[in-house]
């Protein structure tokens, strides 16, 4: 008997790469998803691109709070500012990208209808 993969329903395969485009949140589900063992092919990309979103953001977060502390009065506030920049389009990114995969599926149910 053949075992059907519960998470194979549309709606789920939508809410999960939901989760994976959450800011910070969502690299947790993302790397559950990396770690199954036959992960679906988009949900591996939307977890992939998370993984990389937010990595950079971290690297880039840590490197610039570290310059604010190492670096004179005058250089902290700049440093701390790109921070906030860095931070702020970090989220924008995130949720454009989830909403784009949202606007992606509802795009496409019309023309099911239509059948």
């Amino acid at each position: 008997m053949l075992e059907s993969d519960p998470l194979a329903d549309d709606r789920i395969q939508r809410l999960q790469r939901g989760l994976y485009l959450l800011p910070v949140l969502g690299i947790l589900p993302a790397l559950w998803e990396l770690n199954r063992p036959h992960p679906n092919r988009e949900n591996r990309r939307v977890s992939l691109l998370s993984l990389r979103l937010t990595g950079a953001w971290a690297l880039g977060y840590a490197a610039l709070w570290l310059g604010s502390t190492v670096g004179s009065d005058r250089l902290e506030l700049r440093f701390l500012y790109l921070n906030g920049l860095l931070t702020s389009g970090y989220f924008l990114a995130c949720f454009w990208f989830l909403w784009r995969t949202t606007q992606a599926k509802a795009q496409s149910k019309p023309d099911k209808a239509k059948d």
